[in-house]
């Protein structure tokens, strides 16, 4: 069965008839071909396709997309700004990327909690990660690369760079 959604995903406004059954993940990929968000563990545990929706990070995977109904959706496709370069670059400059699967997902997620906190703790980036899986690098480069893009991103309420 097929039902209207109207959403707006990446600044696009989008309308038409969606499967009523079908994840955002797999809207965003099948029908919109926006493949960043990518489909791993599709229960929400691994982090792999992590979004902004109404900018908070969500699993797009457990999201029924009759949910997103008349509301705003970025991927990382979306993200193409200063902080989600700084971000990028980051997670390169320490080493936190290796295979990439997760990077997606991981980069969204921290790109939500650098708008909220500016300059974060390893509490809270460990709590902004839970839910994130890593195979290759572990997860001591990812908070690495998070404390160093928030010192770029906001150098007035950041430590010293390591």
């Amino acid at each position: 069965m097929r039902q209207m959604l109207k959403v707006t995903v990446n600044g696009y406004p989008w309308e038409g008839l969606v499967k009523s059954d079908q994840s955002l993940l797999d809207f965003l990929r099948d029908e919109l071909g926006l493949t960043g968000a990518k489909k791993g563990c599709d229960g929400g545990e691994c982090g792999a396709c992590v979004v902004l929706l109404d900018g908070r990070a969500v699993n797009s995977c457990l999201i029924p997309v009759l949910d997103v109904n008349n509301c705003e959706v970025r991927t990382i496709e979306g993200l193409q700004d200063e902080q989600t370069n700084q971000l990028q670059d980051a997670f390169v400059s320490v080493g936190a990327v290796q295979c990439g699967f997760c990077t997606p997902g991981m980069i969204v997620a921290a790109r939500a909690l650098l708008a909220e906190v500016h300059n974060p703790g390893e509490e809270e980036i460990r709590e902004a990660m839970v839910g994130h899986l890593c195979r290759c690098t572990g997860y001591t480069r990812i908070a690495a690369a998070i404390k160093l893009a928030a010192s770029r991103i906001n150098p007035e309420t950041a430590g010293p760079e390591r």
